[in-house]
């Protein structure tokens, strides 16, 4: 499997990096490890360890929702816009699919998006650039003014 990794993808870009990854369970702790490494020497003041929690939601839900009918990968991207850090996970899924649950206690799925609500300073969903559905989440204050 090949994956790919843009680190610098132009000066003039607010974006910071981004990934593709197949759609397959071994992508979220890839997607992990990759945004924690890459991410790193940009020192943000926000928390990587709860970035990369959402990071692993959204990865896994893209995976679980992203149709296709040709191969497909999931992107993720990262940027810099002032203060705020913006991660974007791409996949081929409908935008109408993306909802916030409310599971029962004894449900064992459904709380990824409810993590991401809680933690982040806002999130979005919609239509990708790229075709598709693309889950946003913002963290306020990731550097400072």
């Amino acid at each position: 499997m090949i994956y790919t990794v843009d680190r610098d993808p132009s000066p003039k870009s607010p974006r910071l990096g981004a990934m593709t990854l197949h759609p397959v369970p071994e992508s979220v702790p890839r997607a992990r490890r990759w945004f924690q490494k890459f991410i790193a020497p940009y020192q943000p003041a926000c928390s990587v360890d709860d970035c990369t929690l959402m990071i692993s939601e959204l990865v896994t839900n893209a995976i679980l929702y992203g149709r296709s009918d040709d191969s497909w990968l999931v992107r993720v991207e990262w940027f810099r816009e002032e203060t705020t850090l913006r991660v974007d996970v791409h996949n081929p899924g409908f935008p109408v699919n993306v909802r916030l649950r409310h599971p029962d206690a004894d449900e064992a799925h459904g709380r990824g998006l409810l993590l991401v609500d809680a933690i982040a300073h806002s999130w979005r969903s919609g239509p990708s650039g790229y075709g598709g559905t693309v889950v946003s989440f913002v963290m306020a204050d990731a550097w400072p003014d």
